[in-house]
């Protein structure tokens, strides 16, 4: 990353984060526009979120990035960065499982990622189509004026860390859940208490399929990953979770092993196990997803159940949305009121469209296990309305 000498830059579109849907935006934008992205960490974070619906490949596709992706996938799956997803094993409305899978699919398996290599995979792409990259930097502070946002930050790549401010006619806040832009002009809603609490081990079963089983209390999660480890996460509400879970390496594979297709995969297996803590699980939204020269984008707009599997290409997609909405309109090239109220009522619908959708996939999924239904982890799920603004 070379350093960053002037302490005014400008620029036409600012991207604040520089994740999945932060990264797909820079790669759509950038043959239009002079596009700068900004992320708080020099390399990719670990997280919880590995799965890639097959309909990515198009996406992949467009911005001509699937030839190198796919030679990142190996058919030796000791060797291969990224895994295609074979299907998922599924206790959900009754004991016996049944399995999922897209063989049927017209594109194809979908992957199981390493998500920060591919995270990485997607700024590297980015810093050679000549998206300006500066990390690591943190926001402190935003200012419109001029018709322009003055985006403030503090730039840690060196022994004394100095201030930027970056004029530019857009921002993108693709800052995950935090918001951390678009949280100063707007409200978020937070419509349940999920929360994961997610470990990793090594994966020395022959049964390379996905695994999801509910619980009286909540769900279970168990996904192969590449380097031969598995993903093992517990999904439950926040006020129902068990104490020092996410600590307790034993008491986290003894509730693992009382479900049966869990416990094969522990078996003889504890001493791998890695524990990496509580992560955020739950839906919340933003009350505008878009303002004046600005849009939220992927969880920082909305955050999505991972029961739904669709974080990830959610991100994706509702990035090439709005990079097609912002050259389509020419949001940036003029400063037309009228048109600047055609994006902001245009974008506004399309995000409310997926949210709206989104719920009602949640709640007609969640309805199809009944038999805990009168337990509270269930009774909240089986409401019609969610409430919001969980305390």
């Amino acid at each position: 990353m070379p350093m960053i000498n002037k302490k005014e830059l400008t620029s036409d579109i600012v991207i604040i984060g520089a994740g999945v849907a932060g990264c797909i935006a820079a790669l759509a934008l950038c043959d239009s526009y002079q596009v700068t992205l900004i992320d708080k960490s020099v390399l990719p974070e670990e997280r919880i979120g590995e799965c890639l619906a097959p309909a990515a490949k198009r996406i992949l596709q467009q911005l001509n990035l699937l030839t190198e992706f796919e030679a990142l996938i190996d058919t030796n799956i000791t060797q291969a960065i990224h895994l295609h997803n074979l299907g998922m094993q599924v206790s959900w409305g009754q004991e016996k499982p049944h399995i999922t899978d897209n063989l049927s699919n017209p594109d194809g398996f979908g992957w199981r990622l390493n998500r920060k290599e591919f995270e990485l995979f997607l700024r590297n792409k980015a810093q050679q189509r000549g998206v300006e990259c500066i990390w690591p930097a943190r926001l402190r502070g935003s200012q419109y004026n001029d018709n322009a946002w003055h985006i403030l930050l503090e730039h840690t790549n060196s022994d004394e860390p100095k201030e930027i401010t970056i004029c530019s006619q857009f921002v993108i806040d693709a800052t995950g859940r935090q918001a951390h832009f678009a949280k100063k002009y707007t409200d978020r809603q937070q419509s349940d208490r999920l929360i994961s609490c997610w470990a990793t081990l090594a994966n020395n079963s022959e049964n390379q399929l996905g695994s999801i089983c509910a619980t009286v209390n909540g769900w279970w999660y168990s996904a192969p990953l590449p380097n031969q480890r598995r993903v093992l996460a517990f999904q439950t509400d926040s006020d129902l979770f068990s104490k020092g879970l996410n600590r307790d390496t034993a008491l986290f594979s003894q509730l693992a092993q009382q479900h049966e297709p869990l416990a094969a995969l522990l078996e003889g297996n504890q001493h791998t196990l890695d524990l990496h803590g509580i992560t955020s699980a739950n839906s919340t939204r933003l009350d505008t997803f878009v303002g004046q020269q600005w849009a939220a984008l992927g969880d920082a707009a909305t955050s999505f159940d991972p029961l739904s599997s669709q974080g990830i290409f959610n991100a994706m997609a509702s990035a090439m949305q709005l990079a097609s909405l912002i050259k389509k309109s020419e949001v940036i090239e003029t400063l037309d009121n009228d048109i600047h109220q055609y994006f902001i009522k245009t974008y506004q619908q399309q995000i409310e469209q997926i949210w709206d959708s989104y719920l009602h996939h949640k709640h007609y999924f969640y309805n199809q296990e009944q038999r805990w239904s009168s337990h509270p982890f269930w009774q909240r799920r089986h409401q019609q309305t969610p409430s919001l603004n969980w305390g």
